[in-house]
């Protein structure tokens, strides 16, 4: 997960509309199930689908009130804390 995107994408979801997203995510879900897609490219639409997933997150947490940095900071640390597990 790319701190950076999930910011970008937060924004974007504040501009617009949590839909596009979601949306999104079904549409490269729907293309994972394409056989001729390479290992590497199914590494960038999984990298692609965890970055959107992530500003869902952090956009509902900064629906709650949290001020976006610490919503960013305290999803990134969840992220980090379970890779450590």
């Amino acid at each position: 997960m790319k701190l950076p995107v999930i910011k970008h994408l937060t924004n974007f979801i504040e501009d617009n509309d949590e839909d596009f997203i979601v949306e999104t995510i079904e549409t490269l879900e729907a293309l994972t199930e394409v056989p001729s897609l390479k290992d590497e490219e199914l590494d960038v639409i999984g990298e692609l689908i965890s970055n959107m997933y992530g500003a869902i997150e952090v956009y509902k947490i900064t629906k709650e009130g949290t001020p976006k940095k610490e919503a960013l900071n305290s999803f990134m640390g969840r992220v980090m804390g379970s890779i450590d597990t």
